[in-house]
């Protein structure tokens, strides 16, 4: 979510009236107001579900000055639409905490056009998360006999330590967790590392290659004709998936400098201060 003096933008994955509303509302508890609104949606969204977004953010007050496709602004972003002359081909990545998708554009002359997409909307980052969780479940019964499992708070805790240790695990080969009286007053102090963690979750990378060769096929078109690959949403930032993609592509370098949570809602502003 972005602002400036007479814009405003939201970059989302499903909108609807009342998740408009409470933006709205937020934003006026903060003293923030604005009168125009860019909003980005999936680009698997069809006409209604596109006009419904519109819609939702008209009955909130909001001008909707254009909905945009989220890997449209990805390529934006990255300025990829000022790059060179000619078509160029950009695959987009989103791999984010709950779904997963991709999609092939080609842009020309500033012009761009989505040619497929595909994914998985049960997959992402509360995935890898699930595998470690229940890695340190098994751990916790082997080393104390007792099973955590049966605990929603411990679980709970347990869970949040796991996705701590995940981030680190992306820049570092080991990660730490360490819970206070867990389960029965019971310490937890353990270690895992990246090459166990990509151990425990490599089907679910691996299988993150289905969805970029489907949509390779349903774009009739080859690997060796993609000029550009984006990387969006935080799981992104797992140095295994990374690799798996760019070796995927014979070693093409991968675009990442922007940081990829943040990498739709860059594009959009960019867009939006066209607009504005």
């Amino acid at each position: 979510m972005l602002f400036s003096d007479d814009w405003f933008l939201i970059a989302v994955e499903a909108l609807n009236g009342d998740k408009i509303c409470i933006v709205v509302q937020i934003c006026m508890d903060c003293n923030v107001y604005f009168q125009d609104a860019v909003v980005t949606v999936p680009a698997y969204f069809n006409d209604s579900q596109r006009q419904a977004t519109k819609d939702a953010g008209a009955i909130s007050g909001l001008n909707v000055l254009r909905i945009i496709n989220e890997p449209t602004a990805a390529a934006i972003a990255y300025g990829l639409d000022k790059k060179g002359s000619g078509e160029r081909n950009v695959l987009i990545f989103d791999l984010g905490g709950g779904t997963f998708d991709v999609s092939i554009l080609t842009i020309e002359d500033g012009i761009f056009e989505v040619k497929s997409t595909a994914g998985d909307t049960h997959l992402g980052g509360e995935d890898f998360d699930n595998r470690m969780v229940n890695h340190f479940v098994a751990e916790f019964k082997r080393k104390h006999k007792k099973d955590l499992a049966t605990n929603p708070r411990a679980l709970r805790r347990l869970r949040t330590a796991c996705e701590r240790a995940k981030r680190t695990l992306s820049s570092s080969s080991q990660a730490s967790i360490e819970i206070d009286s867990l389960f029965e007053g019971i310490d937890f102090y353990t270690n895992i590392t990246r090459a166990r963690f990509e151990e425990l979750c490599a089907d679910l990378f691996r299988s993150t290659m289905d969805p970029v060769e489907k949509a390779l096929r349903d774009a009739k078109m080859d690997k060796s004709q993609m000029h550009d690959i984006v990387l969006v949403g935080g799981s992104t930032r797992i140095p295994k998936v990374q690799k798996l993609l760019s070796d995927f592509f014979s070693g093409k370098e991968l675009n990442k400098s922007i940081n990829p949570d943040e990498a739709v809602a860059y594009g959009a502003a960019v867009q939006a201060a066209i607009l504005s």
